[in-house]
């Protein structure tokens, strides 16, 4: 069972390492995105430099794999309780550890230099699994802050922390509150991590905001 587990998170890493900015963006651009703008493997960069079509295509196939990975998790972990006739559930392990062993694939990406992303798109996918309130919550957020401020980037660091808050408040009971404390505090953290070249230009007044409509510069 012990092998089972841990195959199942190395697949989750390599789901993660499918870096669909990347594949998007050389397939619109004909360029690698994380040669352009900001440098950053994600969603909102596509967006800026290729347009609103791969951007969306981006944000939805990064969230889909996230979905993927944690969903897997929480599947095969199940059987495994169910194997092992244990009185606790491993299930919402399986998808808390699958989604961060996902996010990670998802920033340092195996098949693309270990150059990846920031997780945004990807966590949504994970928290939709994880905890469905949560994820709700913090895309209500992230979609409120960002057509007020119109920075993804406060908006994604302000909505991840919103996520792990709930996250945390909304636990599943089943298994124990601590282990998932821990975990979805990694997530949150790799998030906020990727963006701290973000917070530095959003304190110093430099950091760029999206335009609604249209391709974004840099």
């Amino acid at each position: 069972m012990a092998i089972t587990a841990l195959v199942t998170v190395v697949a989750a890493y390599l789901i993660g390492s499918i870096s669909f900015a990347v594949i998007f963006a050389k397939s619109f651009l004909k360029k690698d995105v994380r040669e352009l703008g900001s440098g950053n493997a994600g969603a909102t960069n596509v967006m800026r430099n290729a347009g609103f079509l791969p951007g969306a295509l981006t944000f939805l196939f990064d969230a889909l794999k996230g979905f993927a990975a944690a969903y897997m998790g929480y599947a095969i972990f199940d059987y495994i309780h169910t194997q092992t006739n244990s009185s606790w559930s491993f299930a919402i392990y399986g998808a808390y550890i699958c989604g961060a062993a996902c996010m990670f694939g998802h920033i340092f990406p195996l098949y693309f230099g270990f150059k990846g992303g920031k997780g945004v798109a990807t966590s949504v996918g994970i928290f939709a699994v994880c905890c469905p309130i949560a994820i709700i919550i913090g895309l209500a957020v992230f979609t409120a802050c960002a057509l007020i401020t119109r920075y993804v980037s406060f908006a994604s660091v302000l909505a991840a922390t919103v996520v792990v808050v709930f996250s945390i408040i909304f636990y599943n009971e089943s298994a124990g509150i601590f282990p998932q404390i821990i975990l979805a505090l990694i997530m949150g953290a790799m998030v906020i991590l990727k963006h701290k070249d973000n917070i530095k230009r959003l304190l110093n007044g430099t950091e760029n905001k999206i335009k609604l409509g249209g391709k974004n510069r840099g």
